[in-house]
């Protein structure tokens, strides 16, 4: 499921971005990236095995000052249930995309059909229909992606100087934040500490809980870096221009040929759909734990919040905003939060009396630390940036 998360429309279209505007210079963004993710995620998942809490409960109980509770509620409800509202709004319109391109008529009207979708497999409460509808669709764009990374055939030298080189280039800066915001997605950390109570029961389950997170992450890493490596072999080597789904396809032709157009636009609904039911999910829970309601996928605080999500992200996505602006913006947005939320994260997991012997050690706090730091300066340049004073 954090796979599917992180691997939505977002991620495609940044990361396509990134390789048709800069070819491989980007890939160390990508790599701090998902180095950040099993950090964060492992935490995530430990606080959720060892205390059976989500994050937002975590963060309730950390404080038991009634201000302070408050404070931290209002934060969390701020941040993730309306920030994900927004966030919804690139979901749904990036799944538009992928049915404009195979059906016709409008991104606006296909993300209302699309919204309605994750609204009824939401509403079913089931838990493992939604993981396996999730890992079904990531599955399939994975390999076709994978496949054609090694098809285009990139160059060595060029991926080892954008992997172990950091460098800005010019025009680059909001590019790189939203590709650290759609990797290191804040919503996940709250997303995975609740889901892995509903597989993984107790600390004796921790070392298989870390084995399935590692294993999806670097999945999900390796399909990101692969839409980096076919946009910089085929679109970048071209004009580098993108401003559609049709354009971002031209990456997939040496694999699909003339199929390239109709498999992207598929691939681009099957991510939309996975965020799209991701995105409410991770807001209700964080915002139930916070405010310590029930969690279950049926308890009616829950169905409120991700119905309040999706619907705020569809009526927002049936405005007309441009697509691939508001997805991209979404990204650069998530990674301005990262830094709040990872603050929150390494309150919980360092609290003794829940995590035990369990909570962080030196170690595990000198790299939360190192990757909060990096997303905030990351996070505050773009800031700077967008209001003209870098």
């Amino acid at each position: 499921m954090v796979a599917a998360a992180f691997i939505g429309p977002g991620t495609v279209t940044t990361a396509t971005l990134a390789g048709a505007g800069f070819g491989t210079a980007l890939l160390w963004a990508l790599a701090f990236s998902i180095g950040a993710t099993l950090v964060l995620q492992e935490m995530s998942a430990r606080l959720g095995v060892v205390t059976g809490l989500g994050l937002g409960e975590a963060i309730r109980r950390r404080f038991s000052h009634p201000v302070l509770r408050l404070g931290s509620a209002f934060l969390i409800v701020s941040a993730i249930g309306v920030g994900n509202a927004a966030f919804q709004t690139g979901n749904l319109l990036g799944a538009g995309l992928g049915l404009e391109a195979v059906a016709g008529g409008t991104p606006r009207t296909w993300a209302l059909v699309i919204g309605l979708v994750a609204g009824l497999l939401l509403w079913s409460g089931r838990y493992r229909l939604l993981e396996g509808v999730l890992v079904a669709m990531v599955g399939i764009m994975s390999v076709v992606f994978l496949v054609t990374a090694v098809m285009v055939r990139p160059s060595l030298g060029g991926m080892a100087s954008g992997l172990f080189v950091p460098r800005l280039p010019d025009g680059a800066l909001l590019l790189t934040v939203a590709l650290v915001g759609t990797t290191v997605v804040p919503y996940n950390l709250f997303l995975h500490a609740s889901a892995v109570r509903e597989r993984f029961r107790g600390p004796k389950a921790l070392g298989a809980a870390r084995r399935d997170l590692t294993l999806s992450i670097l999945v999900g890493g390796a399909v990101s870096m692969a839409i980096v490596l076919t946009a910089a072999g085929t679109i970048h080597e071209g004009d580098g221009a993108v401003a559609d789904a049709a354009d971002m396809a031209r990456q997939l032709e040496p694999l699909l040929g003339a199929w390239a157009g109709a498999f992207f636009a598929v691939g681009l609904l099957a991510a939309g759909m996975t965020s799209s039911v991701t995105a409410p999910l991770a807001a209700a829970w964080a915002t139930a734990g916070a405010l310590g309601w029930r969690t279950d996928l049926s308890a009616p605080g829950v169905r409120m919040v991700w119905m309040l999500v999706l619907g705020t992200g569809m009526v927002l996505a049936g405005f007309g905003v441009r697509p691939v602006e508001a997805i991209l913006f979404a990204q650069a947005a998530n990674g301005v939060l990262l830094p709040c939320v990872a603050v929150f994260l390494l309150l919980a997991v360092n609290d003794a009396r829940w995590m035990g012997d369990r909570r962080n050690g030196k170690l595990g706090n000198l790299l939360g630390v190192g990757v909060t730091a990096v997303a905030l300066g990351l996070g505050l340049r773009g800031i700077l940036a967008a209001l003209g004073l870098l």
